[in-house]
């Protein structure tokens, strides 16, 4: 799935028609994955990482705009995304002595700072148990519920509940390819109908870790997936299924989600604080407000965040349809291309539910 998410930034007509360059900062890590990909190409199926967490960062780097005072008039040229593979053999089987439970540990912490996190439920799993589909799901959320407690004492300093920790659990079909004619709504039913009960123990685990569960969606966000389409003898990575939603959900659901719940009178200062902080620059991109650079970064965020009225944060949030299109259309006119990507990926969002690809939580 990493390797199609980014193999296929790196091809000509992506990079011709896309208003930003996706990059890995680690050179050696982005060659792998773009020779996997291109392997896909061949029909070569990249070999499982099993066992092995690792955590791949990319820069979503800004396109310079011709106009030279566009330019200098960002607040920031590019989006960071980390993605934190983390395998899914490790709710399923136990360390095989103390030096991989630590490395567990520490490779959950690392998960901890993350605003997103997908839950991957395998399409051939559900196929295998065809009628019976509540015995794959029901260990795969149990054991996802359990390997959670058994690392709750390690994770609790001093039993204090987490601020900093994933605050939206996305369930996600992988290899969606497979269940051609399910979409996201089905999804959801057979999840909820097969169970049901699982995803409500699971939203208690974790809500028993975090500070605020207020500020918590769990299993309430549904998205399909396929990083292609597998045949006997090829593998089309043109015919990919939700994988164009992967920044835009990266980037845009916690901001939109984020600042709903900051708002509330509900959450605590301290959590507060932490959801809002950033989403005032974001904010101020897209309604194209002008910010003046002074002071070290971490202290315009903040600037930033308490001088923007909530009325301007409810405008930012809440632009959708038409008005979301205007805002895109005037950054492409004006060669903004920061904010025409913002306002593209909500767009991407709402054309995921559209095509009934993504379902996103109410809350």
């Amino acid at each position: 799935m990493l390797s199609s998410f980014y193999g296929a930034t790196q091809e000509p007509q992506y990079r011709q028609k896309s208003l930003f360059h996706v990059l890995a900062d680690d050179m050696g890590q982005g060659t792998r994955l773009h020779q996997n990909y291109l392997g896909m190409k061949s029909a070569r199926v990249p070999a499982a990482n099993r066992f092995a967490a690792t955590s791949y960062s990319f820069s979503v780097r800004m396109k310079d705009a011709p106009d030279v005072k566009v330019n200098k008039g960002k607040p920031f040229d590019a989006l960071r995304l980390v993605w934190h593979d983390y395998p899914g053999e490790w709710f399923e089987e136990g360390a095989s002595g103390p030096e991989e439970a630590q490395r567990r540990v520490d490779a959950f912490m690392s998960l901890l700072r993350s605003d997103v996190a997908l839950l991957l439920v395998d399409s051939q799993r559900l196929l295998e148990n065809a009628g019976q589909e509540e015995r794959y799901l029901k260990s795969l959320l149990a054991n996802f519920r359990n390997g959670l407690l058994l690392l709750k004492d390690d994770l609790l300093k001093d039993g204090k509940p987490l601020v900093d920790f994933p605050r939206i659990w996305i369930m996600a079909l992988s290899k969606s390819d497979l269940l051609p004619d399910l979409d996201v709504f089905g999804f959801r039913d057979l999840l909820v109908e097969k169970a049901g009960g699982d995803l409500v123990e699971l939203r208690e685990v974790i809500s028993g870790l975090v500070e605020a569960d207020e500020a918590l969606c769990v299993g309430e966000d549904f998205v399909l997936l396929s990083s292609a389409k597998f045949g006997e003898e090829n593998i089309e990575v043109t015919k990919r299924v939700g994988m164009d939603l992967i920044l835009p959900l990266a980037a845009m659901l916690p901001f939109e989600r984020h600042i709903r719940w900051g708002q509330s009178k509900q959450i605590t200062a301290k959590v507060t604080e932490g959801l809002l902080a950033g989403v005032g620059v974001l904010s101020a991109v897209l309604l194209e407000k002008k910010i003046k650079p002074a002071g070290p970064a971490g202290a315009v965020l903040n600037l930033v965040s308490r001088v923007l009225s909530k009325e301007l944060l409810d405008e930012a949030v809440k632009a959708t349809g038409d008005k979301l299109k205007n805002m895109n259309s005037e950054a492409m006119a004006k060669r903004n291309y920061l904010t025409a990507t913002l306002t593209r990926f909500r767009m991407d969002l709402d054309r995921g539910e559209e095509e009934q690809v993504l379902l996103r939580s109410v809350k």
